[in-house]
């Protein structure tokens, strides 16, 4: 039987406790992610589709969906964005989308700039304070 992702086998100690806990963390925050990316994540963690079988459906290079899922798990497992959640009253609605698009969507600030409709500037000045808040919240 072919093992799919997420499953380790019995006894693998120590190192597949911390694989299976990695696993459930990023599929208990599934729930964060839009489109694209949430499609890709749920095909290869839930239903366990290889980067190739991913690649068919999606119409990508197997290469290109791996980097893909690899960026994205990184940014979920990561965890900014859990940290502007938690202290979510110190943030405008406006600042938590702009986190959101940084921090979980990995878009540049000049393209978050045109999604809100503000100025570089605007944003790049929202995202260091953002920062400076998860700093403090981290410590």
């Amino acid at each position: 039987m072919k093992r799919t992702y997420g499953q380790t086998p019995e006894g693998a100690g120590a190192a597949g406790k911390a694989e299976r806990n990695r696993i459930e963390l990023l599929r208990s925050r599934l729930h964060l992610l839009d489109g694209m990316d949430r499609l890709l994540m749920t095909m290869h963690l839930e239903n366990g589709n290889s980067f190739r079988q991913i690649a068919r459906l999606v119409g990508m290079n197997e290469a290109s969906i791996a980097r893909r899922i690899k960026k994205i798990t990184k940014r979920l497992a990561d965890g900014e964005y859990i940290k502007c959640l938690r202290s979510r009253g110190r943030f405008t609605k406006q600042e938590l989308a702009i986190a959101k698009d940084y921090f979980l969507s990995g878009e540049p600030i000049r393209k978050i700039a045109e999604k809100r409709g503000c100025t570089y500037y605007h944003i790049h000045k929202n995202i260091e304070r953002i920062k400076e808040v998860v700093a403090e919240v981290s410590k």
